[in-house]
């Protein structure tokens, strides 16, 4: 069994309801970070808040007791600003965060994260690889723990036992179910169950037309949110539209949309020899599903994209998960793989039989091509809604094909921009769009007073380059003709206590270079 690489999507296709609580070790409870204080004053900041609105700054943004109380204009950016007699004085028992020259945003929001696995079996690793780009809250949509496993980690998170992001638990549809769900009542049953276990939302796969009808019906009832991966032995029958009619809250990746556009066709133009099961056959038939798909602005394009705004559904695209899919080498050779990837994970992601998302079995230059004109289509569809007031959020889905924690994340907020989103509204996207889709944005999401005091700082534009997000930073050439790196995020704020973004980048590299030793790893292109 230990020699089985866990295939987390297929929990939800073929309700294989097994799952280990000692897969992924719980993160240890210690206190990292500097705080929570009386009073936290981040001082002569440039302000981006998460509405969309333009930077703003220098600022002094008060927390108390993990609320802002003020965000104080200090008036042109000019020097000398810090001498400034009406600034909110420092208290005793309270921390100054000198900011000037800095850009504040809120915390990230990573819609789409999953905790680990057999791949990378230490919870802390992960959580820190998050909170070392600025991602403050997560939504884990099962990761093959169970549900009490999350809900632990979720609720230790929440009383700072723990350095991990806020946690929205979700469980996989039919996690834990001792026998298959077949019929309508017992979907609705395991519904309710899950609600009584503590979950927050459902992670739906996929099943037959009545079951997720009656299982979505019954979690909109309970007042829980909801999300799906529509697998394509499910949705010739339902697709996202279906979904959205009958109460799913949002979608990620882009399966059962393009089958929902369909005008030709009601099923994908699979292969004859076409084998699911086969992840190659999988991947590189999907990036020729776009094309199959209504034309964007057609009459039937645009009847699904005003059938989802009217439902207020959510889009979470994903983007960065598949795009090994139309450039490998790229995803293969990401910098930071030497030295923040486990050598587990490098492992899992080698062409396989068995590792979900190691579909390297053959793939090459046609493959990549069809991908391209794939990704195209899809960020007409995905630039599109946006533009017409739908709500689009950020998520990674790390973990796979290449996609580090993380850094893949950033890499989605690239791809956003690529796809069209100026670089506010992919800040948005990342903060308070996600804070709306997870039901959380009277307390996070932006800026504003009020608001918890959740905060990324880094010490560069973002807007100019997205890049100085990662925490290997970006390359500059200084006027001395120099290289150097700028960015990365420098401090994450989290209920009002600071981390050193770095010194957590920092304990994942030691985490990596500790497994290295025990296991006498060096990092190898495949096939080498």
């Amino acid at each position: 069994m230990k020699k089985l690489v866990f295939i987390l999507f297929a929990l939800a296709v073929y309700n294989l309801h097994a799952q280990d609580a000692d897969r992924v070790a719980k993160a240890p409870e210690v206190k990292e970070g500097d705080g929570p204080f009386t009073q936290l004053i981040i001082r002569g900041v440039m302000l981006i808040d998460g509405t969309g609105a333009p930077p703003v700054g220098p600022v002094d943004i008060v927390v108390r007791q993990n609320r802002i109380v003020s965000i104080q204009s200090l008036g042109l950016p000019t020097p000398g600003m810090s001498s400034n007699a009406s600034r909110t004085k420092l208290e005793a028992g309270g921390k100054e965060v000198n900011a000037e020259g800095m850009y504040l945003m809120p915390g990230f929001i990573d819609c789409h994260a999953h905790t680990g696995g057999n791949q990378a079996p230490f919870a802390e690793y992960v959580f820190k690889l998050w909170m070392a780009h600025g991602v403050t809250t997560i939504c884990d949509p099962g990761s093959g723990n169970g549900i009490e496993w999350q809900v632990d980690q979720r609720n230790k998170s929440a009383k700072n036992l723990i350095t991990a992001p806020r946690i929205k638990a979700y469980a996989f549809f039919g996690m834990g179910s001792t026998t298959p769900i077949s019929t309508p009542e017992q979907a609705r049953a395991w519904v309710r169950d899950n609600k009584l276990k503590g979950a927050d939302g459902v992670k739906f796969g996929g099943q037959r037309p009545d079951i997720m009808e009656a299982a979505l019906d019954e979690n909109k009832k309970l007042g829980l949110r909801s999300e799906c991966h529509h697998a394509q032995p499910f949705v010739a029958r339902w697709n996202v539209v279906n979904s959205a009619k009958a109460g799913l809250t949002s979608m990620e990746h882009w399966y059962g949309l393009p089958e929902a556009l369909f005008d030709n066709q009601t099923v994908q133009n699979f292969p004859l020899d076409y084998n699911y099961t086969n992840e190659q056959d999988r991947f590189s038939e999907a990036g020729r599903l776009w094309k199959q798909a209504a034309a964007p602005y057609s009459a039937k394009w645009n009847e699904v994209m005003n059938t989802l705004l009217k439902l207020d559904f959510t889009l979470d695209p994903t983007f960065n998960i598949y795009e090994a899919s139309r450039d490998l080498h790229k995803a293969r050779r990401a910098e930071w793989h030497e030295t923040y990837t486990l050598p587990s994970l490098w492992n899992f992601y080698q062409p396989s039989l068995i590792s979900h998302g190691s579909y390297w079995h053959s793939w090459g230059t046609e493959q990549e091509v069809a991908w391209r004109e794939n990704y195209r289509l899809w960020m007409i569809f995905i630039n599109e809604y946006k533009n017409r007031g739908g709500r689009v959020t950020t998520g990674s889905d790390s973990g796979f094909i290449f996609q580090l924690y993380g850094f893949a994340y950033i890499r989605e907020l690239e791809l956003l921009r690529e796809a069209g989103f100026h670089p506010l509204e992919v800040i948005r996207s990342a903060t308070l769009n996600g804070a709306q889709a997870l039901g959380m944005d009277k307390d996070t999401g932006s800026v504003e007073i009020g608001k918890l005091a959740d905060f990324v700082i880094v010490d560069a534009n973002p807007l100019e380059n997205l890049q100085v997000l990662y925490g290997t930073g970006a390359i500059k050439l200084t006027p001395e003709n120099k290289v150097v790196r700028v960015g990365g995020v420098k401090y994450t704020i989290k209920d009002g206590i600071i981390y050193d973004a770095q010194k957590l980048l920092s304990d994942v590299k030691k985490m990596v270079d500790d497994e290295k030793a025990k296991t006498g790893f060096v990092l190898k292109q495949p096939g080498n």
